[in-house]
C-alpha cells in the first residue's frame, strides 16, 4: 500500500524547470533568521522521525493544493531529504510567483552540519 501522498507529486509538480537558487545550511539559516520560511516537503513519515525546529511541513503531493497557507511576500526554503523533491516543489512555486531556494543537499545535509533535528514535541530527531 502506498502511503498517502506519495507517488502523486509527479502529477501535481510541473516538470517544467526553471533556474532555482540552491542554498547551503548555513545559507538557509541566514535566511530563516531573515524571515525566510523553511518549507518541508517530506512525507509524514520522514517529518515524524525528525525535522528543522522552524520547518513548517506540507508534504509534496500537496503542496500544489495548499499554496494558501503560504505567503507570496515571505522567501520560502524548500527542503526534502536530499534535495531532489524539494527542487521540483520549488519550481512550482516559482511558477507562482514565489521567492523561492532550495536547500542543497536537503535535511541531510543540515542534520550533517551539526544543525538540530527535533521530533513534534521537542525531543531529538533524526532524518530518515
Amino acid at each position: 500500500m502506498v502511503p498517502s501522498g506519495r507517488g502523486r507529486y509527479r502529477e501535481v509538480v510541473s516538470d517544467t524547470q526553471t533556474p532555482i537558487p540552491e542554498v547551503t545550511p548555513d545559507e538557509a539559516e541566514e535566511l530563516l533568521g531573515t524571515g525566510a520560511l523553511l518549507l518541508d516537503v517530506r512525507e509524514d513519515d520522514e517529518w515524524a522521525a525528525g525535522h528543522a525546529p522552524a520547518a513548517f511541513h506540507i508534504p509534496m503531493g500537496e503542496v500544489d493544493g495548499r499554496t494558501s497557507e503560504l505567503d507570496v511576500d515571505q522567501q520560502v526554503v524548500a527542503v526534502c531529504r536530499a534535495g531532489a523533491r524539494s527542487l521540483k516543489v520549488a519550481n512550482l512555486l516559482a511558477g507562482q510567483g514565489f521567492d523561492v531556494v532550495n536547500l542543497t543537499g536537503g535535511m541531510q545535509a543540515w542534520e550533517g552540519s551539526g544543525r538540530p533535528v527535533v521530533v513534534d514535541g521537542g525531543g531529538t530527531g533524526q532524518v530518515i
